[in-house]
């Protein structure tokens, strides 16, 4: 129904910035809420931003606001990350979710989501 697949990750400085792409196979795109997760080793996955299916409305782990933004593309069905000042502790596995049965809303946990990508690294370097 949903195939999601990340690009955009690799390795960045400390302070420089990463966009990262979560392309969607789904003509219904368009239906589903978003979002962002990540995973460093020894740690759980953490919520880090999610966007509602109108793009309309926006939430954000606070170690990222003002540094990470989401937003979509319901045309092209894609998702973005744009992160900037990153930050050693940034350093993690990214994967984008999606969500049908609350398109409305913007949860930040993990098990409220249907489909998952298969997830791209980020290693931020000092």
């Amino acid at each position: 129904q949903v195939q999601l697949v990340e690009s955009g990750g690799g390795l960045v400085q400390v302070g420089g910035s990463l966009r990262l792409s979560c392309a969607a196979a789904a003509r219904t795109f368009g239906t589903y809420a978003m979002g962002w997760f990540r995973q460093a080793p020894g740690k759980e996955r953490e919520f880090v931003a999610a966007i509602n299916w109108r793009g309309d409305r926006t939430d954000y782990v606070d170690s990222v606001k003002g540094r990470f933004t989401i937003s979509r593309d319901n045309i092209e069905n894609t998702l973005f990350l744009e992160m900037n000042s990153l930050k050693p502790e940034d350093t993690a596995v990214y994967y984008c979710a999606a969500d049908w049965t609350s398109p409305w809303g913007t949860s930040t946990l993990a098990n409220e989501y249907e489909y998952w990508g298969q997830g791209t690294q980020v290693t931020v370097s000092s």
